[in-house]
């Protein structure tokens, strides 16, 4: 069995997290929008600052620093695990990509529509209701290949989906709540955050 060196799979982890950082502020900026947290409730943006944490912080005290070495994976991970990783983390980019410029203007980064005024339903959001939060998903799951390490491997992908449990009931309350009808039909034909099979778009 293949077992590269674990320093290649860190070194590819910056990389793409630094180009994912990059896609979502060159979508930001040209949606005119600043991902905040106003008007969140305290346990979802705590939620999501620890998420923060978990994926973009504790990987580089994992690959840089000791502190976590004490849950590192006693073992070695055959190079085909970070292989996958890899392939996951950057379709994972390409589907963040996507979403907004399918989006395009109307992406908010709060619960609200507030301005919007077309329900998209084409492009990634043909199968899928919330793929920005399917690319979060997976780049989770990157992450547990990528980082051999009990806490920074796959913390970010447990909060991810607890960010979601909250998140989600609330964005598609207000999106019935804009869209009535043709949203509810929109529910029937697509996944939430996975795409449902078997179902006529």
């Amino acid at each position: 069995m293949n077992y590269l060196s674990q320093e290649i799979f860190n070194w590819i982890w910056i990389v793409l997290f630094i180009a994912i950082v990059i896609v979502r502020k060159i979508h930001e900026r040209r949606a005119g929008e600043r991902a905040t947290l106003k008007r969140t409730p305290i346990v979802e943006a705590t939620l999501m600052l620890l998420w923060g944490i978990a994926s973009g912080v504790l990987p580089f005290f994992c690959i840089f620093g000791t502190w976590l070495d004490f849950v590192n994976l006693p073992f070695k991970i055959p190079s085909v695990f970070g292989f996958a990783g890899t392939l996951i983390f950057l379709i994972s980019i390409w589907l963040l990509h996507r979403s907004h410029v399918d989006l395009g203007k109307l992406w908010s980064s709060t619960v609200e529509p507030e301005s919007k005024q077309i329900l998209v339903t084409e492009g990634v959001f043909k199968r899928v209701r919330h793929p920005m939060y399917s690319a979060h998903v997976l780049w989770g799951i990157a992450q547990i290949l990528l980082i051999p390490n009990l806490i920074a491997g796959p913390l970010a992908l447990v909060l991810i989906f607890a960010v979601i449990a909250l998140r989600v009931p609330r964005e598609e309350q207000a999106l019935l709540e804009e869209f009535g009808d043709d949203y509810r039909l929109y529910i029937k034909k697509t996944g939430r955050i996975f795409p449902k099979f078997g179902a006529h778009p």
